[in-house]
């Protein structure tokens, strides 16, 4: 039997709402429409007083559902902190009157949104039950860290800092990865001033690698095992209980339990026998910058020889970009970020070991992003390495020299150079598995000429490395040139597999620096995930969430809706296809709950019905009163914000407009738009992030999700005679301070235009 809801209401008159909003009708309205028994005020709710109100009632067990009415869910989170009740928010702060003018001509219309939003918070939180934990599974703080490069030798060091032991493991037989090449490294900082005079300025100079002391300290930490020439076999299970089987040197299989993974491959070097024109292959003296890096390790600081004839060099040349920053078949469309400051490093080399030697850096941008930077460059000028704007074009053997074919790009001709030895900057390729959705692709493709054309394409994707026992394959999912899909703006290492991180070039093209404070990074995070599984919370951006999908199984058409749509995996199917959810894998997203046409899945605290009976408490006027009622529903990462930051600074918005957060645009379920239109609203504005390439959704899929399911409301307007415009679905960012409240005033003059809803009652 269900325990007894005892509802309880609190106002905040404090930050001006006292004397922009009539206090006493908030109360009246909560008491008699919103039936909340208690309903109390407060002049600083979120003060030590206003705090120690609400949790005395708590704790007397007068209130196990509350509402708060005041300043944005966003605002005083720590304050308004009662994890043991069920808690809805009214924003009367920057939801009202930060959003609305004053002045006696505009109070009322801001009096009737306060009203509202007391209603909607009220009707909220008769429908939301307090979440519980899973307790599903406990602390298992051993993390797997996959790859022996520096980015793994670094997330390993730095886990088994922070106390979490580490199972590392490499499918080489030595530690090092593609770095174990390097003679020296681009320098970790910028220029140092001479303190004495002030004015002499120590450029950065090439330094040790480190990775032998790196590698020395992983070998000789006990919480560190290492496990060469060894292989991941399957992996299953979730943050806080994956299972690993590895596969040994020997033969043997070792199973072992984790609660975190953190992908650390690194990155292949591009292949430059696609690169014909600049000789490469044909002539053991061009090459890539991988291959010279080995060759200045052998000569080890002494005189660097041409690998044909053991010649001294007396001229190089470094062509830039070789292979990248092109639309060409088989070469790579991106900067691979690392490959300018290697030239320029690699040019000192020969001007500090060949005595006379020419070092020519043919470029067409030079980029040398990091912590050396514009200083390491100016390195390179004191070095008198010789910096040309030139596009090469071929290389040419010419007896024992080579001829470089370029175009000056300041004086705009054509012209050669020649020298001894060619190095090409080529760049990164990510060492990531084959990408899931070209495995999910072979048994999705409608017909079996497109079912033949994607095993085509999977039987030449590199073999799996995490070899995930996930209905949605076996890999983490790619962004379009094969990085793993770790978003750069929104949640940097989160992939889209929970409790598993990538880090370094495997996410992004990146220098040694960049790789090894990704490292840091991803396994800080590594370490939150598995922490939160234990407590049976959600990662982010819901930190702290206990709630995870459940449903109604006697409901369920087995349309397998919820399965395909998560962006995160977190669903399988069980034996008669019903679908099984995994909570620890769940993001909260809900996702699964807008996909679900017959509305069984929900949240104990967000559900159809949390949403829908906001929408259903507003007061709608008749079409006479001249007053629409407009519903924006708003991304609660992007858009939402958008909104509070605009009402802060100073923004205004419609007053007919009543906004509902939402956790995703993926989790609106389409029952609430036509909830809305058969209420009488005049129109509907939906707020989600970028979805494209570039996308911003902290749910990655969401927003695509939701634009795919709402493309077609226009047909039903339609259907229904109504205008088009009524329904309109935004990409809003947040940064969008001007342009977020601006839609919801468009969407007013839309119906000034066009008139009112002819459904209102």
């Amino acid at each position: 039997m269900a325990a007894e809801k005892k509802l309880a209401g609190y106002i905040c008159t404090g930050c001006g709402i006292g004397e922009r909003l009539d206090a006493k009708q908030l109360q009246a309205v909560a008491t008699r429409e919103g039936k909340l028994p208690s309903v109390k005020q407060h002049a600083m709710l979120c003060g030590a007083e206003g705090v120690k109100l609400i949790q005395d009632d708590i704790d007397a067990g007068n209130a196990t559902h509350i509402m708060i009415a005041a300043c944005s869910r966003r605002s005083k989170v720590e304050a308004f902190s009662f994890p043991t009740v069920a808690m809805s928010r009214a924003n009367l702060r920057e939801g009202v009157i930060w959003s609305r003018p004053a002045g006696d001509e505009h109070q009322e219309t801001t009096q009737e949104m306060a009203d509202d939003y007391i209603r909607m918070a009220a009707a909220e939180i008769k429908f939301m039950t307090v979440p519980e934990s899973s307790g599903e599974q406990e602390l298992n703080k051993t993390l797997l860290v996959v790859g022996g490069g520096m980015t793994g030798l670094t997330a390993a060091v730095e886990a088994a800092k922070a106390g979490y032991p580490v199972h590392l493991v490499c499918d080489e037989p030595v530690l090092g990865g593609v770095w174990k090449d390097l003679y020296k490294r681009v320098p970790f900082r910028a220029a140092a001033f001479d303190v004495p005079n002030g004015n002499d300025v120590d450029l950065p100079q090439p330094e040790d690698p480190g990775l032998d002391d790196l590698i020395e300290r992983v070998m000789a930490n006990g919480r560190i095992t290492v496990h060469l020439n060894a292989k991941i076999t399957k992996t299953s299970g979730a943050p806080g209980r994956f299972s690993a089987d590895l596969s040994m040197e020997s033969g043997r299989t070792l199973t072992e339990n984790f609660g975190a993974i953190v992908q650390a491959t690194d990155y292949k070097p591009y292949d430059a026998n696609q690169l014909p024109e600049f000789a490469y292959g044909t002539t053991p003296d061009v090459l890539t910058n991988f291959e010279f890096e080995r060759l200045a390790k052998q000569a080890n600081g002494a005189v660097i020889k041409r690998p044909s004839d053991g010649r001294e060099v007396k001229a190089v040349a470094f062509i830039q970009c070789a292979g990248q920053r092109s639309s060409k078949a088989g070469h790579l469309p991106y900067c691979s970020g690392f490959c300018c400051t290697e030239s320029i490093k690699q040019a000192m080399y020969f001007k500090a070991q060949n005595p006379g030697c020419d070092a020519t850096i043919l470029f067409d941008d030079l980029r040398t992003p990091g912590a050396a930077g514009e200083d390491f460059y100016r390195s390179g000028q004191q070095a008198m390495v010789t910096f040309t704007k030139g596009q090469a074009s071929a290389v040419v053997a010419d007896g024992g020299n080579l001829r470089v074919k370029f175009k000056d790009l300041i004086l705009n001709e054509d012209t050669e150079m020649v020298c001894d030895l060619v190095v090409l900057a080529t760049g990164q390729v990510p060492n990531t598995g084959p990408d899931p959705y070209a495995q999910l692709a072979v048994d999705e493709a409608p017909t079996e000429e497109e079912k033949a054309a994607a095993r085509a394409a999977l039987a030449v994707a590199p073999p799996s490395i995490l070899n995930l026992d996930y209905r949605q394959g076996t890999d983490l999912p790619h962004l379009k040139h094969g990085f793993v899909d770790s978003h750069f703006i929104c949640f940097p290492y989160e992939t889209r597999r929970t409790g598993i991180y990538a880090a370094g070039p495997v996410r992004r093209p990146m220098d040694l620096k960049q790789a090894m404070d990704d490292a840091v990074g991803a396994t800080m995070k590594a370490i939150q995930s598995l922490e939160n599984a234990a407590r049976g919370s959600a990662a982010h951006p819901r930190v702290g969430d206990l709630s995870y999908p459940r449903f109604r199984k006697e409901g369920c058409t087995q349309c397998k809706r919820c399965t395909v749509e998560c962006p995160f995996g977190a669903i399988n199917e069980d034996e008669q296809r019903y679908p099984q959810f995994n909570e620890s894998r769940c993001r909260r997203c809900g996702t699964c709950m807008g996909a679900c046409p017959v509305r069984v899945i929900s949240f104990d605290n967000y559900s159809v019905d949390t949403v829908g009976q906001q929408l259903k408490a507003v007061d709608v006027p008749d079409e006479f009163s001249e007053k629409p009622r407009i519903l924006c529903l708003a991304c609660e990462n992007d858009a939402y914000p958008a909104l509070d930051m605009a009402a802060q600074s100073g923004e205004h918005i419609t007053p007919f407009v009543r906004v509902i957060p939402v956790r995703c645009l993926g989790s609106v379920s389409l029952s609430w738009v036509t909830d809305a239109l058969n209420s009488g609203y005049d129109g509907i504005v939906l707020m989600g992030c970028r979805r494209d390439d570039d996308y911003q959704c902290h749910f990655v899929r969401g927003s695509a999700m939701a634009a795919e399911r709402l493309s077609k409301v226009g047909d039903t307007l339609t259907q229904l005679n109504l205008e088009t415009e009524r329904v309109a679905v935004h990409e809003v960012a947040i940064t969008d301070l001007k342009r977020a409240p601006a839609i919801l005033n468009e969407m007013a003059e839309t119906i000034t235009r066009i008139g009112m809803s002819p459904f209102k009652f």
